[in-house]
């Protein structure tokens, strides 16, 4: 692609997310969303193969689906109101339908079905960004108007999306399904502290992100797509081996990992306000996730595959290519627990 073309497609990206942060009119935010929507699907097509058009597809269609039901919304919205921003009168169908729209593009469950498709069609680095930065805008329209969203309908998004991130997460081997599975699970975390602490929530997407991009940055580095790949990563990238580990057992929340912190708050914060049926569900799935974390470290630090012995000096032909960005990410993804009191 054109460099000047892609340029103009990742400043997009980055504006868009912006854009619906920093605005309080419902139509603008609205634009920021269609922004990252439309810059991210010539990313998707970049190299054309038949897998990642059909995920480019269904991102559009998917995507396009959620703008339209929330431009409804906010039209419905001015019409009974005459206000571009939702109101303490707004009616409880048209903040049902703003939560529809938000959770389709947020990959929540009962919407979820496009986003291990999509991410699966589409290449590493389009899958960080669709995985992190996508997921910022919508999260920061909920967690303005979440005083105004009924509590028991994020409740029970939130309970499908853990137990559908960590059951379907299990029978995975493609790298990108088994992140796609963990960020619905985080996701369910995440909106499931929304009606009671939104603070949380913000300090819980913060984390997700740190941990997801050191993933995502080692997986990049020699293209590991699958499980049977990430289990030649001791010849190839001997360093990312206890480093992948670490960052796994964070994403599974294993205490006194980083991954730990939000964990443990939101549980504690869902036990305060008397949500104890939650909690007992998220603490039971986490240890679920942890599981399909905990099978990726075996195949990858744990055993050696079978393979030839000229692979074996790998690692000493191989230049390596591991990111400058990466120490910094390793240390915030994996030693900021004992900064909590800090942070909370």
């Amino acid at each position: 692609m054109n460099p000047i073309t892609l340029i103009i497609i990742y400043f997009t990206i980055l504006m868009g997310p912006l854009v619906t942060m920093l605005s309080s009119n419902l139509f603008i935010m609205w634009i920021g969303l269609e922004m990252n929507l439309l810059a991210l699907v010539p990313l998707m097509t970049n190299k054309p193969t038949t897998r990642s058009t059909e995920a480019a597809t269904k991102y559009f269609l998917t995507q396009a689906t959620a703008s339209m039901i929330l431009l409804f919304s906010i039209l419905i919205n001015f019409k009974q109101l005459g206000s571009w921003t939702f109101q303490p009168e707004t009616s409880n169908i048209i903040m049902t339908m703003t939560f529809i729209s938000l959770a389709i593009k947020l990959g929540l469950a009962p919407f979820h079905s496009w986003l291990p498709e999509v991410a699966q069609g589409v290449t590493l680095t389009v899958n960080l960004i669709l995985l992190t930065w996508q997921k910022i805008a919508p999260l920061s329209i909920m967690s303005q108007f979440y005083e105004l969203m009924n509590p028991n309908l994020l409740i029970l998004s939130a309970t499908v999306s853990v137990l559908i991130g960590a059951w379907n997460g299990l029978n995975q081997t493609q790298m990108r399904k088994i992140m796609a599975y963990s960020s619905i699970a985080h996701m369910g975390w995440m909106i499931s502290i929304l009606s009671y602490n939104p603070s949380l929530m913000i300090l819980n997407l913060l984390i997700y992100i740190t941990m997801t991009t050191s993933m995502f940055v080692i997986l990049r580095a020699h293209s590991f797509t699958s499980i049977t790949s990430v289990s030649l990563m001791w010849n190839k990238m001997p360093m990312a081996t206890p480093m992948m580990s670490l960052i796994l057992l964070s994403t599974g929340g294993l205490p006194p990992l980083t991954g730990f912190l939000p964990k443990w708050v939101i549980i504690t914060e869902l036990t305060k306000n008397s949500n104890l049926m939650l909690a007992t569900v998220l603490a039971m799935t986490a240890l679920i996730n942890l599981f399909f974390y905990t099978r990726l470290i075996y195949s990858t630090s744990l055993t050696t595959f079978p393979t030839n012995n000229n692979s074996k000096m790998y690692t000493h032909h191989q230049p390596h290519k591991m990111n400058n960005i990466m120490p910094p990410l390793m240390i915030t993804s994996t030693m900021l627990l004992p900064l909590s009191p800090l942070l909370l």
